[in-house]
């Protein structure tokens, strides 16, 4: 299923496909649990279509498809991708499952229920004694599962001196505990290992922190699920074309029940705050315009030195266009889809996210640069189609 190049990008040799005037293609992951099988959904698609980002960020599963992605070369990263995603999700739930949204709840149910009782393989197991049982200070007493098993996979599935050595930008989210801050690992600042995946995707109770150095840490969905704004802050002056692959949904419908109340509790606290960050960097933009145009008129006899270097930086403001895909529930999937890791989701989640991306990539115009001095402009599959 290849996906046509349009036709105004320009092909950039080991750097696939981009549109004109665009220097960096980002990729943006979110991170969501089980539902993260979306975004290697999205991945396969730009795979297809020779889009190739040279900065992958995440938090939490987010994180660890980033790693997936930036620690292969890219004729490895669809396997990769692939053995990471069925080896995590190999467990039978039934042998077979009747046709019908009740008879789907019921089969989710019990999926989620076996994950949160018996961990996932490949990925994590429980503890025992549980935290309940075990003695503060020790190593069972801060969550409730451990997360050896998802050191191996990554160990055997990664590549992290790649990371650590290729042109590809990548970075990761995670929370310091002692003081709150978020913190992202950044390959062009220090060494990455899977100890800094294992803190992006450290989610207390359920997972215990990671110590790098002397901190620390746990998952960055705590402060901030999203890793957009560091890319927004990251100034220099680079046009991008940025892939931005949220899983859950700040838009909703009025809950009902209790369970669904819990569900759209989740989609609130963890969905994204894209529209708060292009605001931002939207209104910084313009005030920046407007300060170049004022330093333009003032006499060159009064300008110092400190203006001078001013006026040459706001001389090259970036342009972005940011390619937000959000994934959309399915009508039988209740509160605990992010842990929810039957292969029959996975399978479901991952063509979700390869059909939107391959619809998203058929508009032409929304790959574009803004043209210079247009700032940020956003495009949203889904949202078009309510309109």
């Amino acid at each position: 299923m290849n996906v046509q190049t349009p036709k105004h990008m320009l092909g950039i040799s080991g750097l696939g496909w981009r549109p004109a005037r665009c220097r960096r293609v980002a990729l943006v992951l979110q991170g969501g649990g089980a539902l993260g099988a979306y975004q290697a959904g999205v991945y396969q698609a730009l795979h297809e279509a020779d889009i190739q980002p040279d900065w992958i960020s995440g938090v939490s599963i987010g994180a660890i498809n980033a790693a997936l992605i930036a620690g292969n070369p890219p004729e490895r990263r669809m396997e990769r991708l692939t053995a990471f995603w069925e080896s995590v999700t190999a467990r039978t739930v039934w042998a077979f499952t009747p046709d019908g949204n009740v008879f789907r709840q019921m089969r989710n149910a019990t999926s989620a229920l076996m994950s949160a009782s018996l961990g996932q393989p490949n990925f994590f197991s429980p503890r025992f004694p549980g935290p309940w049982f075990s003695a503060p200070g020790a190593a069972a007493a801060t969550s409730y599962y451990e997360t050896a098993p998802l050191r191996e996979t990554l160990c055997e599935l990664v590549d992290f001196d790649l990371i650590n050595s290729s042109d590809i930008h990548f970075s990761v989210g995670a929370v310091n505990i002692a003081t709150g801050n978020l913190v992202h690992f950044d390959n062009t600042k220090e060494a990455i290992g899977p100890d800094h995946i294992l803190a992006s995707g450290a989610l207390p109770p359920a997972f215990p922190m990671v110590k790098i150095g002397n901190e620390h840490y746990w998952d960055g969905g705590i402060v901030s699920n999203t890793p957009l704004q560091y890319l927004l802050n990251h100034e220099d002056g680079l046009n991008a074309l940025v892939f931005q692959v949220d899983l859950f949904n700040a838009r909703g419908t009025l809950p009902s029940d209790i369970t669904e109340v819990m569900g759209r509790l989740k989609d609130i606290l963890y969905s994204s705050r894209t529209r708060h960050n292009t605001d931002v960097f939207r209104r910084v933009h313009t005030w920046k315009a407007r300060l170049r145009e004022a330093l333009l008129k003032m006499p060159k006899e009064l300008m110092s030195a400190e203006d001078n270097r001013l006026l040459e930086e706001l001389e090259h403001q970036p342009e972005m266009t940011i390619l937000q895909l959000i994934y959309q529930q399915k009508a039988y999937e209740g509160h605990a889809k992010d842990f929810e890791f039957s292969g029959t989701s996975m399978r479901e989640h991952w063509a979700s996210g390869h059909e939107d991306t391959k619809r998203t990539l058929k508009h032409e115009d929304w790959l574009a640069i803004p043209p210079p001095g247009g700032g940020i402009v956003t495009h949203d599959v889904h949202n078009k189609f309510r309109r």
